[in-house]
């Protein structure tokens, strides 16, 4: 009965955005841009902050508070002044495509388009591939989490590192599944949600290239790009993108700091804000070591740099990110709520199979 109700809840809450979209379309893009439309959207923004706490479960809110209270609000914002994802038709070509490019972390493929980076250009690195299509991931979150069965036998900074993979895997699985629905509906080519991150040979490829791409498209928009242009007049155009890629950092700390509250329901603690703080002032250093030493020969192996990268992102994430959640249950509860999905399913396809019988 808990899950029936909680989706109950989360039919209400699509509800409500669908109804708040359609406003948006039909009424709101009609008024010129900027501060008219900025204000006509204000409820919008309003009631997206409020929409997670209307459920009691983790997982979805904080799958609605990435996509929506964060993402989506980031999209009509740049869309109240003729910016963004949104604004790339009159607005869009349709109703079905205005309302799937604001809910979810989708991004349509251009030929010749390469990924956009929050960071400074720096050259792609040549290791090999290692593609891991969707339903390998699925297979792999569905290993890991029965794998939690038996955490009572794991040292606790091996389980934070089996999270770190669960966490990539669960939202390349939810943005992935995003994409064969536009694809399937609308016959759409879209970007792939992120770009091997377990082989990033630096922070800027990974933060830059590499993980969670739509976020790092919609951060490079509503804020890199604004605090560049402000410190271009201070700094001139060679230094002004690293404040710039600080800020970018410090907002996206911010936002999961807010995620993180819908999911735990406790006051902040900061700790997710200082890691993303971490992560943009060693970026920074990272880009100014590589401008002093530009010209040079000294270059470290890919396998050293991807060691190096991955195990500063998994360490640092041990030590700030998950913490929080750990502390107040929330792993554990989301773990179970992936388990109460499965079994739910499970019932309903008996039911409707014994009902057609």
């Amino acid at each position: 009965m808990g899950m029936e109700d909680e989706i109950k809840r989360l039919i209400k809450v699509c509800l409500s955005i669908l109804a708040s979209l359609c406003y948006t379309y039909f009424i709101a893009s009609k008024i010129p841009k900027g501060k008219l439309r900025f204000f006509s959207l204000l409820p919008i923004f309003c009631l997206f902050t409020i929409l997670p706490l209307s459920l009691s479960t983790a997982l979805p809110a904080g799958v609605i508070a990435l996509f929506i209270t964060w993402l989506g609000s980031f999209k009509l914002l740049l869309f109240s002044f003729g910016l963004g994802p949104l604004s790339s038709g009159p607005p869009l070509n349709s109703l079905l495509l205005f309302i799937f490019t604001t809910c979810l972390p989708i991004k349509a493929k251009q030929d010749g388009q390469h990924h956009h980076q929050i960071a400074p250009n720096h050259k792609t690195s040549q290791n090999p591939k290692l593609p891991l299509n969707l339903p390998t991931k699925v297979l792999l979150f569905g290993i890991l989490v029965a794998l939690t069965d038996f955490t009572k036998y794991v040292h606790p900074n091996i389980l934070l590192g089996q999270y770190c993979c669960m966490l990539y895997l669960f939202v390349d699985i939810i943005v992935g599944l995003s994409n064969a629905t536009m694809r399937a509906l609308l016959g759409m080519q879209l970007e792939s949600p992120s770009n091997e991150p377990y082989l990033s040979t630096s922070l800027q490829d990974f933060w830059g290239r590499r993980w969670n791409l739509m976020v790092t498209n919609t951060l490079r928009h509503t804020v890199h790009k604004p605090m560049r242009s402000a410190m271009e007049t201070f700094l001139g155009p060679r230094w002004a993108p690293l404040p710039a890629v600080l800020a970018a950092f410090l907002v996206s700390g911010l936002m999961h700091e807010l995620i993180f509250f819908y999911m735990t329901r406790v006051p902040p603690t900061w700790e997710v804000t200082w890691y993303f703080v971490l992560h943009g002032v060693c970026l920074v250093v990272e880009f100014g070591v590589k401008r002093a030493l530009s010209g040079g020969r000294w270059q470290l192996h890919w396998i050293v740099s991807t060691l190096l990268t991955i195990g500063f992102v998994v360490v640092t994430a041990t030590w700030l990110f998950f913490p929080p959640l750990v502390r107040n249950g929330v792993d554990a509860r989301a773990i179970e709520e992936c388990k109460e999905l499965v079994e739910f399913m499970k019932e309903k396809l008996k039911w409707d199979g014994l009902h057609k019988i």
